[in-house]
């Protein structure tokens, strides 16, 4: 199991849409066997430039444990995924004592 920094941009919709599309990728993170250590919720924020004509969007930021198939499966969805403006996977390298 390793750790994983996972960040992403929603189009800024109403708020039960956004809530919505945060819970989708929190169950497919579990469902394939990681787990969401912390999950921080930025807000609504303004974009430093546009995307897909959006000037603002919801960043999320998520602290996975988790394998790195997981992570796999969770960047292939997020590619896909309409509601999303930008998403990044980073390993967070964390030296253990």
């Amino acid at each position: 199991m390793r750790k994983y920094e996972v960040v992403f941009i929603v189009k800024p919709l109403e708020e039960e849409a956004v809530n919505a599309v945060i819970e989708k990728f929190a169950k497919l993170i579990t469902a394939n066997g990681g787990t969401i250590d912390k999950e921080d919720r930025w807000g609504k924020k303004r974009l430093a430039y546009e995307i897909k004509d959006e000037i603002e969007g919801y960043y999320v930021l998520f602290y996975v444990t988790c394998e790195p198939a997981c992570v796999d499966e969770c960047d292939r969805v997020m590619k896909i995924t309409d509601e999303l403006l930008k998403h990044m996977i980073v390993r967070s390298d964390e030296k253990e004592a």
